[in-house]
């Protein structure tokens, strides 16, 4: 059972699976909610964290590897972009985990001037409350499938 949770922590720290995907399976697989929920936020802030402190090399690294491929920018980018004009960093910070996925947003966010200091905060705020709800209504929801079979 141990190694079921080492995989929620490590999944959620993936990009691209997250804690959108990681806790509805760790909870729908019979895992406890709160410890799927827990190891979900760590791990994927584990991976928020070291992008924040190294943005400037992962800056220069991810616009040599747009330039190497030659794309402008992606469906992504563009929509975190308008996020970010529309509703600023909090925004880009509450939308980028359902709409880029979290590490998408951190970059875009930075990329766009904000501070270490404000982007941790909003992303850590923003990471804590999908945490609540992927694992709130993936227990109500699967509450209720349960009881109306």
């Amino acid at each position: 059972m141990l190694l079921e949770y080492a995989l929620v922590f490590l999944g959620a720290a993936i990009p691209w699976f997250e804690i959108g995907l990681v806790i509805p399976l760790g909870i729908i697989m019979g895992l406890s909610p709160f410890w799927v929920m827990f190891l979900a936020f760590i791990g994927n802030l584990s991976t928020v964290i070291p992008l924040i402190l190294a943005f400037a090399k992962v800056q220069d690294w991810y616009a040599n590897r747009q330039e190497k491929k030659g794309e402008a920018s992606s469906k992504r980018s563009e929509r975190a972009k308008k996020v970010w004009n529309k509703y600023g960093l909090p925004g880009l910070a509450f939308l980028g985990p359902i709409l880029t996925g979290i590490h998408i947003a951190t970059f875009i966010g930075m990329s766009l001037g904000a501070s270490k200091r404000w982007t941790f905060i909003w992303m850590t705020a923003s990471l804590a409350l999908w945490t609540l709800i992927f694992g709130v209504v993936t227990m109500l929801g699967f509450d209720l499938f349960v009881h109306y079979r």
